[in-house]
């Protein structure tokens, strides 16, 4: 099997970014975004999605978190496509769900070259702690665009706000887990009727 890792850095007048990945990790996660739950979130990224996953920013977060959350989405959205390939081999699904005490979320992923996002999170609280809960939209938006894949995210029920956020973060952990491990039984073939994804 291709070394399936990847580093990509994303420099704008808003963000300086670098990340580097390791799809068939060991859940390992190192960040340093000036952005505390974010990262929080990230590292059940990595530990749920089995990914080793470093994301570094300098972002003008004297502003808001907004042009942070949404660049680290974009940036990692870009590392985990380049670090894919052509996609042959993939099982290209991936679902879970994830609960924690009352919360409960699905989250289901396509690796289908299409970008979409369908989320529902009726969160409870505008923010956790200092976080504004709407850039999670912003994250996920900038995901789907440049890792090319159809992500449908529901938060089925919860009161917590923390634990709302938590269960999505692993469900999508480990969904884009599942979506990306190497079926045996495929072996190079496109998981696609067309040929092509």
């Amino acid at each position: 099997m291709a070394d399936r890792t990847a580093s990509v850095k994303r420099d704008t007048l808003e963000t300086q970014i670098s990340v580097a990945l390791n799809l068939d990790g060991k859940g390992a996660g190192v960040f340093d975004t000036g952005v505390p739950f974010l990262e929080h979130m990230m590292d059940q990224i990595a530990r749920h999605g089995m990914v080793d996953l470093e994301v570094f920013c300098k972002g003008d977060t004297h502003i808001d978190d907004h042009h942070t959350v949404e660049d680290i989405g974009i940036t990692i959205g870009q590392a985990i496509d380049k670090a894919v390939g052509d996609k042959r081999g993939i099982y290209r699904y991936g679902h879970a769900y994830v609960p924690l005490d009352e919360a409960l979320s699905r989250v289901v992923i396509d690796f289908s070259g299409r970008p979409g996002l369908i989320m529902n999170i009726p969160f409870t609280q505008k923010r956790i702690g200092t976080f504004d809960t709407e850039l999670f939209w912003e994250f996920f938006q900038g995901f789907v665009n440049h890792a090319k894949v159809t992500v449908h995210i529901d938060c089925l029920r919860g009161h917590n706000a923390h634990h709302q956020a938590e269960t999505v973060f692993k469900a999508f952990g480990r969904a884009l887990r599942m979506a990306l491990e190497v079926d045996e039984r495929m072996g190079n073939t496109m998981p696609s009727t067309k040929g092509t994804l």
